[in-house]
């Protein structure tokens, strides 16, 4: 699999999606730069121009008409996607960590860091009332005491979100305008980025594994270990595989080699839990990995700043895992 790289950051990168037909892939990284690919060949099609902080999240609705970005510079930014005009500044009191739409596209989600002496907020807006857009007052406003939330998704039917928080713990939050918090799960470590379908992933990295979740139940149901930090994880549309990115903390890559550091991308089978495949390249920690809608390619973005959009070769639709 020879891969297409994008070259189109210059910090680390933080996350990289898909939207829903594939066409386009959307990246974020520390730098304040939103970029926009096309997947098929790797050409940049444009950049969304306006942050002044690392961004750390990136969302595109359900046709692509919107794109939603969160930032370090403790903004919100709604941007037209077609001409990268910016439609909205939410303004918040710190970084914002997660966000996305609803599956409609009507409601938007994000979640602030705990910092500065302001708690974690999660805070959900009605695109359809632009008073709320304007007036900076989302119609529903979660606060988290205890610990503030690194991953969180749309869960099934959009009617909650899904929050994995510093602390290792899962939530369900209700969207509704009740503003009640579903029953939660405890873990014992800090979740890595979501899956779309109707798992979740979380990482569990004193046994440095990957956990599988039941999006409605939080019911577990796999586990896949390694031998080092999980960063990130990703559900095949197509197929029972999981792909899985990390590797070596990033303060320590300068010390060993790529080799050592084990940055591949892992793939494991969902049912076996069984590791079959494994795919090189990056020169530091995998940030974030996607696979693409349709299933015949994933994309991998890492701490060396480097996107890496891997086509699968013949080989691996032929491929059948014996037990």
């Amino acid at each position: 699999m020879k891969p297409i790289l994008l070259q189109g950051h210059e910090r680390s990168i933080t996350q990289i999606k898909y939207n829903r037909e594939g066409d386009l892939l959307f990246t974020v990284a520390k730098d304040p730069i939103v970029n926009v690919w096309y997947s098929v060949n790797g050409e940049r099609l444009g950049t969304y121009m306006g942050h002044t902080g690392a961004v750390w999240c990136v969302d595109a609705d359900w046709d692509t008409k919107h794109v939603l970005t969160g930032s370090a510079d403790n903004s919100c930014r709604l941007w037209d996607c077609e001409t990268g005009k910016q439609l909205a500044l939410l303004k918040t009191n710190s970084a914002v960590r997660t966000c996305g739409f609803d599956f409609g596209g009507n409601i938007i989600m994000f979640s602030t860091d705990k910092q500065m002496g302001y708690q974690c907020f999660v805070s959900f807006f009605d695109l359809r009332d632009p008073s709320q857009i304007d007036n900076n007052e989302p119609y529903m406003k979660i606060p988290c005491n205890d610990s503030k939330i690194t991953s969180a998704v749309w869960g099934p039917l959009g009617e909650c979100i899904i929050a994995g928080h510093e602390s290792g713990e899962l939530n369900q939050y209700s969207a509704k305008r009740s503003g009640r918090a579903a029953p939660s799960l405890p873990l014992h470590s800090s979740p890595c980025p979501t899956s779309p379908r109707k798992a979740l992933f979380t990482d569990f990295p004193p046994a440095f594994s990957l956990q599988l979740f039941d999006s409605t139940t939080l019911e577990h149901q796999k586990t896949f270990r390694t031998e080092r930090p999980v960063n990130s994880a990703a559900l095949s549309p197509n197929y029972d595989h999981v792909v899985l990115g990390g590797g070596q903390e990033a303060m320590d890559v300068t010390t060993t080699s790529t080799r050592i550091g084990k940055f591949e991308a892992r793939f494991f089978h969902l049912a076996f839990e069984e590791e079959f495949g494994r795919v090189k390249g990056h020169f530091g920690p995998i940030n974030s990995v996607a696979f693409h809608p349709d299933g015949k390619s994933y994309s991998s973005g890492g701490e060396d700043g480097y996107v890496r959009i891997h086509y699968f070769d013949p080989q691996y639709f032929e491929f059948e895992f014996e037990a």
